[in-house]
């Protein structure tokens, strides 16, 4: 079930009828967060919801289905429940044990990025920008953006977060340890794609590239602001969740007026 992106009251009244039926209701709370926590949720919802972990939802799901069996089980996901393939592998186990499912369609970044004036129909592949380390830099995703700067196309660049993930040192030990909740701004992802185009040439895309950077779709305290990538190294957007968009060289009129208010 769709959970949209800004606070408690944008569930589906359908949606909201059904939580208040099942027998059992998590929040998924590693693929995003919401802009508001679990205690606002749980209010609005008048009942208790169960946090679901990257370890619930990936290695112990078939736990949870073997439940649904006999219950219902609704499972809360910020934004459109199958933006991530975890959900749509959830479907698929659900399926191998005969379990009934419904899917509850919400708002997402996916299309709520069309906030800013660029045109969705516009949008090519979207990309996700993971948080280098000092021995993993991957630029695998940088590729996909210069094949869509090429068409003509923009890119919606989802920017990594990290939430209850293991350290590397605890992986190797029974205990796991866990690194504290971190979430990639535009600020650090530009850092990483600037750092990328110098070593990189006749790309297309320069230092002085226009990119877009979104924070808290959805929410009350939204915020755009359209800048070069260079001097987005400097950009202190605010508090998660953040988005980033490399918009197409060749910009529609509407799009071009609509851009020039977050400058």
């Amino acid at each position: 079930m769709g959970l949209g992106l800004g606070d408690a009251k944008d569930i589906t009244v359908r949606g909201l009828e059904i939580i208040k039926k099942c027998d059992k209701v998590l929040l998924e709370g590693y693929t995003s967060i919401l802009t508001v926590g679990k205690d606002v949720l749980e209010e609005f919802y008048q009942r208790p919801l169960i946090v679901a972990d990257r370890e619930l939802c990936e290695s112990n799901i078939d736990d949870t289905l073997k439940e649904a069996i006999e219950k219902d089980v609704a499972l809360l996901v910020v934004g459109d429940p199958l933006g991530a393939t975890t959900h749509t592998d959830m479907l698929l186990r659900a399926k191998q044990f005969g379990v009934e499912t419904q899917i509850i369609h919400n708002a997402s970044i996916m299309n709520a990025v069309s906030c800013c004036g660029l045109q969705l129909y516009s949008f090519g592949e979207t990309v996700s920008i993971p948080f280098w380390t000092d021995t993993w830099k991957p630029d695998s995703f940088f590729e996909k953006i210069c094949e869509n700067f090429s068409r003509n196309l923009h890119t919606l660049c989802l920017l990594d977060i990290k939430v209850k993930e293991p350290t590397e040192e605890s992986l190797t030990k029974k205990i796991r340890q866990y690194m504290d909740p971190k979430f990639m701004t535009v600020q650090d992802a530009a850092k990483q794609l600037v750092q990328i185009i110098d070593n990189k040439l006749d790309t297309g895309i320069k230092r002085t590239s226009i990119a877009v950077g979104l924070s808290r779709v959805g929410a009350p305290d939204q915020r755009i602001a359209v800048m070069s990538l260079e001097k987005m190294l400097n950009l202190d957007l605010g508090p998660p969740l953040h988005s980033l968009v490399i918009p197409a060289p060749n910009l529609h009129p509407l799009e071009i007026d609509y851009l020039e208010q977050f400058r």
